[in-house]
């Protein structure tokens, strides 16, 4: 097992860094406001004909078109959703959402979390699922790319004022990055049996004689950007491990590649932003790390599986409940493990049915704000609070000013960082808080022990961390935790992008110091060691009595 388990990981990494580094060189250009070769004549066709000024923005003026854009589409969503039953392409005649339903699909979809309180393929028609969601995933993936970049170029320039144009940003990724290659992962996924046509829903006779109907619909275009932009949100109910979305163990393969692919460039990119690669190859090193751990934590505890089975009679005591026998324990195990530390949310086995600390790994990668590779944009951005923070206690201990690539780094940016990071934890421990307070919130679980609480701590924690995916056990479906859902996937998003846009502004406007004999070296094992150290450390302060509430408890009694 060992040695399988090894070769997965250590194939899957690898395949990721060769395809990641030539991407990267692609995104490092968009950074420097370079138009790809071939595309400028249709870019100035394309700003001439939406009247768009191509002038660069300040830090506020790139976070109010940020914000105006989410908002516009959030808007446009919730109409959509609630007026699904006049709308056309509806050949199942689906009625339109319920007013808190169709506003958490709205929210869920825009913030980039996708978590989803419904059954695709029994509540959203064609329309809704591809003029909805699935351009709502190329918004949300380009929005958090947009930040990141605005955030690099604060780092890479000097005595400036502005961070781009975020309408030019915006097109360049959509159309370069995204599209193309969500075009070529969806004819793969078709040619692997994936399906993509607009027919009804077919009949058929099941062989114990009892008539069925078997969903139909649009699923390779959406599951393509679902992975590519870490979105995670699944045209069925079952998500990945569906046969009609992942059929076949390479598409499970080349969904997890295809999830961790652009964070994992944009490391590349940022190094070669900045001029200073071994930046880049930091970054790249201590998300690794972390991720290497936690894939074989729960590679672990899975194949370890639950000793009551061998007192009960069983052969075996590797836990395969709530696994597909076509990918098996380790593949399972490193889906769940790619797509928490990632902010996807898609998964192929059901994590409820972990074991206590099988399913706690990815909670917890969740809870550290998805810095483990993360989500597209927001993986970086998060990583690099996380850097800024590291970079400030280095400092406090040799008693020089804290310094990052040459920009020393303030009382403004450590309160801005500060705020960044204490919004998803707030979040979740006062939403869990709440639900368990209030009987609305109570009533949804199935499970009243310690599991069930288990439950509560995943779903707030994957809203407000903008995740998606579920322990199951809890019914979401209801006014009390869609609107509280929400609210926590509304401001886990947008509450942490304002405080790194106003760092972003900050940084761009200082100037690069040159390095000196008492420059803290931010590129070495030895910084490598502070910075993995300075996520776990905000980890275990914020969230460990919650884990001891819950799976620890969990894992200790049964």
């Amino acid at each position: 097992m060992a040695a399988q388990a090894f070769l997965l990981v250590a194939s899957f990494l690898l395949v990721l860094l060769i395809l990641a580094r030539p991407l990267g060189s692609l995104l490092a250009k968009l950074i420097a406001g370079q138009a790809l070769p071939g595309t400028a004549t249709i870019e100035n066709i394309l700003w001439r004909g939406l009247g768009i000024d191509t002038r660069e923005m300040n830090w506020r003026h790139y976070l109010f078109a940020i914000l105006w854009l989410n908002i516009l589409g959030l808007v446009l969503l919730f109409a959509m959703l609630m007026l699904q039953g006049i709308l056309p392409m509806n050949p199942q005649n689906l009625p339109g959402l319920s007013w808190h339903l169709a506003l958490n699909t709205a929210v869920s979809f825009v913030s980039n979390t996708n978590w989803q309180s419904y059954a695709g393929e029994s509540t959203l028609s064609y329309f809704s699922q591809m003029v909805g969601l699935t351009v709502q995933n190329f918004l949300s993936a380009a929005t958090g790319i947009a930040v990141v970049f605005a955030l690099i170029r604060a780092f890479a320039r000097r005595s400036m004022d502005t961070l781009g144009n975020a309408w030019v940003d915006l097109t360049r990724i959509t159309l370069w990055v995204l599209l193309p290659i969500s075009l070529i992962i969806a004819l793969f996924f078709i040619q692997q049996g994936v399906l993509q046509n607009f027919l009804p829903y077919q009949s058929y006779t099941s062989l114990e004689g009892v008539q069925h109907l078997m969903p139909m619909g649009p699923v390779a275009s959406q599951e393509a950007i679902k992975m590519l932009g870490t979105n995670g949100g699944g045209f069925f109910n079952a998500n990945s491990s569906h046969p009609f979305e992942n059929p076949t163990a390479l598409t499970n393969f080349v969904q997890m590649l295809a999830i961790f692919l652009i964070p994992a460039a944009l490391c590349f990119a940022f190094g070669d932003a900045v001029a200073d690669r071994r930046q880049g190859h930091m970054l790249l090193w201590a998300m690794s790390l972390i991720f290497v751990v936690c894939a074989g934590v729960v590679m672990w505890a899975e194949f370890q599986g639950n000793p009551h089975f061998l007192t009960l009679g069983g052969d075996s005591a590797i836990n395969m409940e709530g696994k597909e026998s076509r990918f098996g324990i380790l593949a399972s195990s490193l889906y769940a493990v790619v797509t928490t530390a990632a902010s996807c949310g898609a998964v192929n086995a059901m994590h409820d049915s972990f074991t206590a600390l099988g399913g706690m790994i990815p909670m917890w990668l969740m809870q550290i704000g998805e810095v483990v590779f993360g989500g597209v944009g927001s993986g970086l951005y998060g990583m690099l609070l996380f850097v800024l923070l590291a970079v400030f206690i280095a400092g406090l201990m040799i008693g020089r000013t804290p310094e990052f690539i040459g920009k020393k780094i303030d009382v403004r940016e450590m309160k801005m960082t500060a705020l960044a990071i204490l919004v998803t934890p707030a979040l979740v421990l006062l939403g869990t808080a709440l639900a368990m307070m209030t009987d609305a919130g109570r009533s949804g679980m199935f499970n009243p022990g310690i599991h069930g609480f288990s439950e509560v701590l995943y779903a707030v924690s994957s809203a407000a961390n903008n995740n998606g995916s579920a322990f199951g056990g809890l019914s979401a479906n209801t006014p009390f935790w869609n609107c509280l859902l929400a609210f926590c996937m509304f401001f886990g998003r947008f509450g942490v992008i304002v405080p790194v846009m106003a760092i972003a502004g900050s940084l761009v406007g200082k100037k690069i110091q040159p390095a000196s004999t008492g420059t803290l070296p931010t590129h070495g094992a030895l910084f490598i060691g502070l910075l993995i150290g300075t996520v776990l450390l905000v980890g275990a302060l914020t969230f460990v009595p919650a884990l001891a509430l819950g799976p620890v408890a969990e894992y200790l009694l049964f």
